[in-house]
């Protein structure tokens, strides 16, 4: 429970997890939705469909940015 006595939601920093949401994923990019949808669809940031629901692994973010930077460094 949360100080406004109700239940403790978990964040997208929780070391338990193992998918994030689309909106999780945007924010640890700092990206918005739309844009975050965007890369998912061209394939830059794998994603993973979970039933009617779409996922981001938790490692997908960082190896999105690992990939940006080396490509980056290349050019």
């Amino acid at each position: 429970m949360n100080e406004h006595n109700h239940p403790a939601t978990p964040t997208d920093d929780d070391p338990t997890l193992v998918l994030l949401t689309v909106e999780e994923a945007a924010r640890r990019l700092r990206i918005g939705r739309t844009t975050c949808y965007s890369l998912i669809r061209t394939g830059e940031l794998e994603s993973i469909p979970v039933g009617h629901l779409r996922r981001v692994p938790v490692d997908a973010p960082a190896n999105y940015v690992a990939r940006r930077r080396t490509a980056q460094r290349v050019a």
